[in-house]
């Protein structure tokens, strides 16, 4: 009963502030861009105490320092709404790779496309992935931090992974190293769902890949350790927090991990 409290409490708040915030930032429109960053960042942290006042939900960010302050291709894996709005604040010029469709969207798309977002239009195939290649081979020649979510959707913690191809187009034609990150914040904020569980989210940011390898060997690469560095944040939570309710991909996940160990 205390869980559905907080978790309604959390969300209850949180939905009103981003209303509010979304509401505020309409003016930010017709100023500098840097006047809108600087108060999606204060949400971002807002959001992060809002996380561990109301739903009992720390957040630890390792290694930040891994992270270049300019031209780099971040990588993230993608768990949760939390990696899209919460760690704003960690970037210092970041610029989001997102579907096509969230532009649609009145004020966060018309904020979306102030901040240079990169749409993508998957409906378009090759031609949607020159397009966004392109678009971000300019954004990362002014020195922009390149964001995207390698498996393209939410997936749930040990989920078989489903990463796509496209992001070795952009370090192709980027020239810049890539930064993987890893996460387990989908199991304390899990998509689909308002409950949101107490405990300690993790984001890792981890050793950087160097630019001008070999594409296929650095997909492997960043896959292998994405997915490594996940799996054992998923067990460090699993150990710190025994009555954590874990989905069906993280138990067989986990007792996979154990038969292998």
């Amino acid at each position: 009963m205390i869980l559905l409290i907080r978790s309604f409490a959390f969300n209850l708040v949180f939905y009103a502030a981003l209303i509010l915030w979304l509401i505020a930032l309409i003016p930010t429109l017709l100023l500098p861009a840097s006047v809108m960053w600087a108060m999606i960042r204060a949400f971002s942290k807002t959001t992060r105490f809002l996380l561990r006042v109301i739903a009992g939900i720390r957040v630890e960010v390792r290694h930040p320092e891994r992270l270049p302050p300019r031209g780099v291709l971040v990588a993230s894996k993608h768990q949760s709404m939390f990696e899209t709005l919460c760690l704003i604040d960690y970037f210092d010029d970041p610029a989001f790779i997102l579907k096509r469709e969230l532009m649609w969207i009145p004020v966060f798309g018309w904020l979306a496309a102030k901040g240079r977002s990169i749409p993508v239009d998957r409906g378009r195939g090759r031609d949607a992935l020159r397009a966004m290649a392109e678009r971000a081979r300019k954004e990362a020649a002014v020195g922009r931090q390149i964001v995207i979510y390698p498996e393209g959707t939410r997936r749930a913690p040990g989920a078989e992974p489903a990463y796509k191809t496209g992001i070795m187009l952009l370090y192709r034609i980027l020239g810049v190293p890539i930064v993987p990150m890893a996460l387990n914040a989908g199991l304390f904020w899990p998509r689909r769902t308002f409950r949101r569980y107490p405990g300690t989210i993790v984001v890792e940011f981890l050793q950087p890949i160097p630019e001008a390898l070999a594409p296929d060997e650095v997909f492997q690469r960043m896959q292998r350790e994405i997915e490594t560095a996940s799996d054992r944040l998923l067990l460090e939570a699993v150990a710190a927090t025994p009555a954590l309710p874990l989905g069906p991909d993280a138990r067989a996940r986990i007792a996979a991990l154990t038969q292998a160990s």
